[in-house]
């Protein structure tokens, strides 16, 4: 671009204005700064390489070099992280987070303290605040994990459940109970 004025300053900054409205600004250390035409747009470029650039709904987006890392902060509060790995995170208002792996698992965490992640494949779990785990598999399957026991819910309707102590117990949906020891010796069977 064509300069239309140029000045040097005694701290050794020099500012360039370009025929076009952008202005441009060099500072000793290596960073400079671009004004936009519009003067809502700003670019400064650091010099160890990092950006930061300011766009007119007051977006901010920030490149560290180093790091090779993007973070955005939009004007509503939400803050956008990319990393180098693919990994992106999203920091909401509200606090919750979300973070997107570069396995494209989604992990939930929630401003109450529970957590849900999405996996690839459609398994999805829920962690509460007290430490219990649902966990929803995408063949129909459940299962929930608690500090008293671990019980999985079949898409017939059978229930089995752990206990702590090793002890099993099947619900079939005949009606049938089954109880088996930690060593897994039957201990109840109500076939019907």
């Amino acid at each position: 671009e064509e300069i239309q004025r140029e000045t040097a300053y005694p701290d050794g900054k020099v500012e360039k204005v370009l025929k076009n409205g952008c202005h441009l600004i060099f500072f000793p250390n290596g960073t400079w700064k671009k004004v936009g035409s519009d003067g809502k747009t700003i670019t400064i470029t650091f010099f160890n390489g990092d950006v930061k650039q300011v766009m007119p709904d007051q977006t901010v987006i920030y490149y560290y070099a180093d790091a090779k890392t993007t973070h955005t902060t939009y004007s509503d509060g939400l803050e956008v992280l990319q990393f180098s790995n693919g990994q992106i995170e999203k920091h909401y208002p509200n606090g919750k987070k979300e973070i997107t792996f570069p396995d494209q698992t989604i992990k939930n965490l929630f401003t109450d303290g529970q957590e849900e992640s999405i996996f690839p494949d459609g398994t999805i779990v829920r962690v509460q605040r007290d430490g219990s785990k649902t966990i929803e598999f995408n063949n129909g399957q459940r299962e929930l994990h608690t500090s008293q026991f671990k019980r999985r819910e079949y898409p017939d309707g059978t229930v089995k459940t752990v206990y702590m102590n090793g002890q099993q117990e099947t619900k079939y949906v005949s009606g049938r109970v089954r109880v088996k020891d930690k060593d897994g010796n039957i201990i109840m069977d109500t076939k019907l």
